[in-house]
């Protein structure tokens, strides 16, 4: 079921053909929306952008995407000036909003055809985004402060019990290394010496900021993070993984009750995951969590995992669009 909140455009939206669960009709700052919704589960939110009081500013919808999952969000835009302006669509595009379009056929279409980041990538102005990729973090630790000019840190951590941080930094790597200087870096452990990649190394935890500061010269740091509690201060994102099988989930809640609700607010990525999009809907709905993707059982053999490109590029990893499946524009996006 679906929301769809509406102003300027609330008759052209009348017509759509899609399950309503809620309805609103008139101009709502971003807090409203956010605290009618933030709890609230659905499939898609349909947005007219007019029904967003300061929508011209685009720290509005920055606030917008912080509480809500970008991901169910579907903008359509009413063509000002302020919203058709190139660096908008851009600033747009940083937040991982990718559904946005200037008509109701758009919206139609993006209901039934999602984007992904590659099919919105040539509006994306990487001289001035703000994203992922731009971020120059600073990493601080008990002994020292060290600024990364350069590299983008991001490190995963199980939540249940070998969710397959280490494999997946492993894959990761060997995709990210054809378009980037990668590093991966595992924490109080020697998993990776069973991979013999030299550019797999492994550190203490007292000793990671200073590992982190040898590879500054790097474009991405993959750490696994399994073992640590102090390197998700140390990156520019973190990610919680969760395999949902049914034995996983069971051990871990007996292990520990609230090891769901510990990573609620958290980037959750459900890794190994065979389940169809209904059943993620549902374990959100069960869960209470937001979950930010989806990687299915992947081939370490391999170093062109499709599904694996997808989630990379969804992190802003642009360079990783060369499946040459994207599809030329967004609908009604340019007249």
């Amino acid at each position: 079921m679906n929301v769809i909140i509406t102003n300027k455009y609330r008759d052209a939206l009348a017509d759509l053909d899609v399950e309503v669960i809620k309805k609103l009709e008139g101009e709502f700052t971003v807090n409203e929306i956010i605290e009618t919704f933030k709890n609230f589960f659905f499939q898609k939110m349909i947005l007219d952008i007019t029904a967003l009081k300061d929508y011209q500013d685009i720290k509005t919808l920055q606030q917008l995407s912080l509480s809500l999952d970008t991901d169910k969000l579907i903008l359509l835009l009413d063509g000002s000036p302020e919203t058709s302006n190139p660096e908008y669509l851009s600033d747009l595009i940083s937040m991982h909003i990718y559904n946005f379009t200037m008509n109701v056929e758009g919206v139609k279409w993006l209901y039934e055809h999602p984007n992904s980041y590659r099919d919105v990538a040539q509006y994306h102005q990487l001289d001035t985004v703000h994203g992922t990729l731009a971020s120059e973090p600073t990493i601080t630790d008990d002994n020292s402060q060290t600024t990364l000019k350069k590299a983008t840190v991001i490190c995963f951590k199980d939540v249940t019990e070998g969710a397959g941080a280490t494999t997946l930094i492993y894959a990761a790597k060997k995709q990210l290394e054809k378009n980037y200087k990668v590093v991966g870096i595992e924490v109080d452990k020697h998993d990776f010496m069973y991979f013999d990649d030299s550019k797999l190394v492994s550190t203490t935890t007292a000793e990671l900021g200073n590992t982190i500061s040898k590879y500054s010269n790097m474009d991405v740091i993959l750490i696994d993070a399994n073992a640590s509690t102090s390197a998700p201060s140390l990156a520019t994102d973190c990610f919680y993984l969760i395999e949902p099988s049914k034995i996983k989930l069971n051990k871990l809640l007996a292990k520990d009750p609230r090891a769901l609700v510990n990573v609620q607010n958290k980037k959750v990525v459900l890794n190994k995951c065979m389940l169809t999009s209904q059943d993620v809907s549902d374990f959100e709905y069960e869960t209470k969590l937001r979950i930010f993707a989806k990687i299915p059982p992947l081939n370490d053999q391999s170093s062109d995992n499709k599904a694996l490109n997808e989630f990379l590029s969804k992190l802003g990893f642009y360079k990783q669009t060369a499946d040459g499946s994207s599809k030329k524009g967004i609908t009604g996006l340019f007249k």
